[in-house]
């Protein structure tokens, strides 16, 4: 993973949990998982580039989200290859690809083999740690 920008590596909890919502904070910061189904990305529609919710770098581009079926925004591929970065999770008795912002380190949720085409990729990630810049 590329080495996080001094001003994201040295926030301490206290500082996120004053920028960020509980749930956000839970997802993005602890590695947690909202509920299929429930986050505010899961079914939309709209046009726009997705940010990191903690540092606001561009991560995925709406052209590149697919409906998966799983109940978690989906898209095929990152916006820039840098910008998400990856690492090996062997929480909750599985082995799975961790997704993560190369800025901050948040976590995005997780990269599985079973996409569309062109790559093949599905990028199931957590809306709590997005926002959607919506195109104008």
């Amino acid at each position: 993973m590329r080495a996080m920008a001094d001003s994201y590596r040295n926030k301490t909890d206290e500082q996120w949990q004053a920028m960020l919502t509980q749930e956000q904070f839970r997802v993005a910061r602890q590695k947690g998982t909202e509920s299929a189904f429930t986050g505010q990305y899961w079914d939309t529609k709209t046009p726009g580039m997705y940010h990191c919710v903690c540092c606001g770098q561009v991560l995925y581009d709406s052209s590149t989200k697919f409906d998966s079926g799983t109940g978690w925004p989906s898209f095929f591929e990152a916006a820039d290859k840098q910008a998400v970065a990856s690492q090996s999770d062997c929480s909750h008795g599985m082995v799975r690809v961790e997704a993560l912002c190369s800025k901050c380190g948040a976590h995005l949720g997780h990269i599985f083999t079973d996409g569309p085409v062109p790559t093949g990729q599905r990028h199931c990630i957590n809306s709590a740690s997005l926002e959607l810049k919506e195109k104008k």
